[in-house]
């Protein structure tokens, strides 16, 4: 065990690992050294920032937290904490099954845990954070919760309604990370379109991503998590207004067909659905478009099932994940549908859908090849460096491997020209 060390693991999406760099930030200010997401933790504290969106999520974080009161155990740790989404759902559950735990905390009181530790020189709270990524990038939080209730999603369970961030504390918040080296925003958010509605009445992303752009120092925007309905077309506008905001939209479809769109309470149909893709396609020329799919949602037919293949096979995404239902208790399709696609079917479904995506992502690939990117390096492996251009976000999707036949700077800008394709990367030579 290292005294004075907080060991801090981060589980699920990047709004958790926002949440863990301000508490590492409040550990630190409080005199403690911190290590974030350690193979082998050690620490006098460890704390497990848990994710309870799906099964598995569920049961990787239950894991993580029994492995570790068994390290408590041996000694070979201190106190342990958890917080996060699992123990806002299932806090009075884990503490009578999981009694090592010195304390629980959910997905908004952890901040309390300093206060707690009766730390000698406690400082206020703030949303200061230490990043975790590499210097050049961050994730932007701007809002908590969400207002849309699909019939499938515990978010709302979890989190509560949505909660925007006030813009000036958004606004604030990157001009000092632009301070501290930032040049690339990952703007996420539960729903990313809905900001501002909860304050009055209207939707304020187009107005946020504007003022962003105008701060001197920010190179790159990129936007996550956009919900279909009542898409606001005037961040479009600001897209194409501005070059530092990404052509990239990362944009949650989940199915196709009315039957489906209707059981999933998505309030949006087939028809929107196609109209919304294409003038998104037609304002923004050359946007790279992200989207998740689900497949066996209960009363899935086969017919539905070959809807969602022309969708994909017609809109050609540039990036595409997708998953197979798992009942989530207490949401609006454990209490009144039977799941009742059986496991096969959902995995052969899911399978023929990523092969479809997977052919997809390859001619696209193919296509790049002749054409000049702005990438920014993230790392070398290797006798490659590792970049991104503007249509990739970091750690999910494809990136551009430049030979190291020179020394190039992590978090620089550089142009290059592709070279080569496969279904899932590029690679470039570097021309300036």
């Amino acid at each position: 065990m290292k005294l004075n060390q907080v060991d801090i693991i981060t589980m699920g999406c990047s709004k958790n690992l926002v949440d863990s760099e301000v508490l590492m930030k409040q550990f630190e200010n409080n005199g403690y050294t911190c290590v974030h997401d350690s193979n082998n933790p050690q620490g006098e504290i460890v704390v497990v920032n848990t994710c309870g969106f799906i099964g598995d999520a569920k049961e990787e974080s239950i894991q993580m937290i029994l492995q570790l009161a068994e390290a408590k155990k041996k000694g070979r740790i201190g106190k342990l904490f958890v917080m996060g989404c699992l123990s806002q759902r299932y806090k009075e559950e884990l503490q009578k099954e999981i009694p090592d735990v010195d304390k629980y905390y959910g997905k908004f009181d952890y901040k309390q845990m300093i206060k707690d530790l009766a730390a000698s020189n406690v400082i206020a709270d703030s949303n200061e954070r230490h990043l975790t990524t590499p210097g050049h990038y961050a994730y932007l939080k701007i809002s908590e919760g969400c207002d849309r209730h699909c019939a499938y999603c515990a978010i709302p369970i979890i989190t509560g309604k949505h909660v925007s961030r006030p813009m000036e504390d958004i606004l604030d918040e990157v001009r000092n990370l632009v301070k501290e080296g930032v040049k690339e925003f990952q703007v996420i958010a539960q729903e990313l379109t809905y900001y501002g509605v909860d304050i009055d009445g209207r939707q304020h992303i187009a107005q946020l991503v504007d003022r962003m752009a105008d701060i001197e120092g920010v190179k790159w925007i990129r936007l996550h998590y956009a919900y279909p309905t009542h898409f606001p077309m005037e961040l479009l506008d600001v897209m194409q207004k501005h070059d530092n905001v990404c052509k990239y939209l990362d944009i949650a479809l989940q199915h196709i067909s009315d039957h489906m769109l209707s059981r999933m309470r998505r309030h949006i149909s087939k028809a929107e659905t196609y109209r919304l893709i294409q003038d998104i396609r037609d304002r923004v020329p050359g946007i790279a478009l992200r989207t998740t799919m689900m497949v066996g949602f209960p009363g899935e037919t086969e017919e539905d099932f070959k809807e969602l293949m022309e969708f994909v096979r017609w809109a050609r995404f540039e990036r595409m994940g997708a998953f197979a239902y798992s009942e989530e208790e207490q949401t609006y399709s454990a209490l009144h549908y039977k799941d009742d696609i059986p496991a096969e079917v959902k995995q052969t479904r899911l399978d023929q859908l990523m092969a479809l995506q997977q052919d997809i992502s390859a001619e696209l690939c193919e296509g790049m090849i002749g054409k000049e990117l702005l990438v920014v390096v993230d790392r070398k492996e290797g006798e490659f460096y590792i970049a991104r251009s503007e249509y990739s976000s970091p750690e999910v999707d494809p990136e551009v491997l430049i030979p190291a036949t020179r020394r190039l700077t992590r978090g620089r800008f550089y142009r290059v020209r592709i070279t080569e394709a496969d279904e899932f990367d590029l690679y470039g030579e570097l021309l300036s």
